[in-house]
């Protein structure tokens, strides 16, 4: 998400420096967008953690176990596309989508781990 954050930045930035012909004028006001920008990527951040988190401390197994089983049956067709335990009529196009899943969920897994530390982090200080 911090990619996309810079990308807007940039893209914004451009366009306040066209706009404002004060350059301190300028500054500021891309320095507020960042600020706002930021804060709305850890509220999002923040949001997911605490789904994962209720998810994480469920009461039901099922509850508290349902992504990793999701992401392991899809890394476990990957797996199997690789080494030649496919189904002969699954496409490439299904191939690769499989794949995205699971760089979409490790990836969400990988962030919401690490905004769930950071979160408890900021917490304690």
């Amino acid at each position: 998400m911090l990619g996309a954050i810079s990308a807007i930045s940039g893209l914004i930035g451009k366009a306040i420096d066209k706009a404002f012909p004060d350059k301190s004028e300028a500054n500021r006001l891309k320095a507020e967008i960042d600020r706002q920008l930021i804060a709305m990527d850890f509220k999002e951040l923040e949001s997911a953690t605490s789904v994962i988190t209720a998810e994480a401390g469920g009461e039901s197994w099922l509850q508290r176990c349902w992504r990793p089983i999701a992401m392991l049956t899809f890394v476990s067709l990957v797996v199997a596309h690789w080494l030649g335990w496919t189904a002969p009529n699954l496409s490439e196009e299904q191939t690769l989508a499989l794949l995205e899943i699971v760089k979409i969920g490790l990836g969400g897994y990988v962030v919401g781990r690490s905004a769930e530390k950071a979160i408890k982090t900021w917490k304690q200080s």
